[in-house]
């Protein structure tokens, strides 16, 4: 059964709950997130400064480049940084993201191997602030963020760049799960549009129920061989609650948290979405109309009512490999 959403009929995707965009951006998004809030995770800086103020985990900044004239100060600023990652503050869909996993020399290692110049950091920190990688190519700011050293637990799963967890969450209620594995073709990025591949992840377990790249089923890691029904995230019970602890955060009614997994520091909060794509339906092999209006059903009194866990707990009796 892995992957068979991609062959049927659009009468037996509505049968199995599948959500297409038009419903998705009517139905939720216009309903359950206002527009005066996009702004919390719609720029990427002011989601990071949020999340400290409400105690959420998210990974260091080293620096924010706001204006041309502080790019020549980018030698001070990576001076001693042999991994790091520099993103564009309102980015989108992974455009713009430049993952460095190593030095030789003054040169900056990509996890492809290829090697940049100071000037090619430049160039791309340039490009950023003029808003060729921001939503409707907007003037933007460049933050240089501490890379992710992900835990041994995944090798194999991902190539050389760190996977992340995305978790929808609706009304607080996280509702499925997928993790994203970068491969070769995807320049080390946890991007499905690039290349990376889908494993849906059962929300009660942590396990993998099935994967896919390019739309298509897998059972491997196309770059490792490494078999993804063995996938099974640690820390799993944290990852969701964190995920849950984001919609008092940003008060969006239907959320895509995406959650790394650090060695050292745990489950951190990489960034939010307040419109997460549909193709974590594909990776699961199920629907979210179900799990959607499953929690629409329960009154908003006891909605508001509930904390982070115990929507958490609610979602792990009602959603085990469904």
């Amino acid at each position: 059964m892995i992957g068979s959403l991609q062959w049927c009929r659009p009468s037996e995707l509505r049968a199995r709950g599948i959500v297409g965009m038009n419903q998705r951006n009517s139905a939720y998004i216009a309903r359950y997130n206002d527009r005066k809030l996009y702004p919390r995770v719609d720029d990427k800086y002011i989601t990071k400064e949020l999340a400290l103020e409400f105690g959420i985990k998210v990974p260091e900044l080293i620096g924010l480049v706001r204006h041309q004239h502080e790019v020549k100060g980018l030698a001070n600023l990576l001076a001693g940084q042999e991994r790091f990652v520099i993103k564009p503050s309102m980015g989108s869909a992974g455009k713009g993201i430049l993952v460095v996993v190593g030095r030789e020399g003054d040169r900056f290692l990509k996890p492809s191997g290829e090697a940049l110049s100071l000037q090619d950091i430049r160039r791309h920190v340039n490009n950023t602030l003029s808003g060729l990688y921001s939503l409707g190519g907007r003037n933007d700011k460049a933050m240089i963020e501490e890379a992710i050293e992900f835990s041994d637990v995944f090798d194999g799963f991902s190539y050389q760049g760190v996977p992340d967890i995305r978790v929808i969450v609706f009304q607080g209620y996280p509702i499925m799960a997928m993790m994203r594995l970068s491969t070769k073709s995807s320049d080390g990025k946890a991007n499905l549009h690039q290349g990376a591949v889908g494993v849906g992840i059962d929300i009660v377990s942590g396990k993998a129920r099935s994967a896919v790249q390019w739309g298509k089923p897998v059972l491997q890691h196309p770059d490792t061989g490494r078999k993804l029904a063995e996938l099974k995230v640690p820390h799993w019970d944290e990852i969701v609650e964190l995920s849950a602890c984001c919609y008092e955060m940003t008060e969006l009614g239907y959320l895509g948290a995406d959650v790394v997994l650090d060695k050292h520091k745990g489950p951190q909060i990489l960034e939010l979405n307040a419109r997460p794509g549909l193709a974590i339906q594909v990776a699961n092999n199920i629907g979210l109309l179900p799990r959607l209006q499953l929690i629409e059903n329960i009154s908003r009194k006891d909605r508001l009512l509930r904390t982070p866990q115990e929507r958490v707990a609610f979602s792990r009796k009602h959603f085990a490999e469904t």
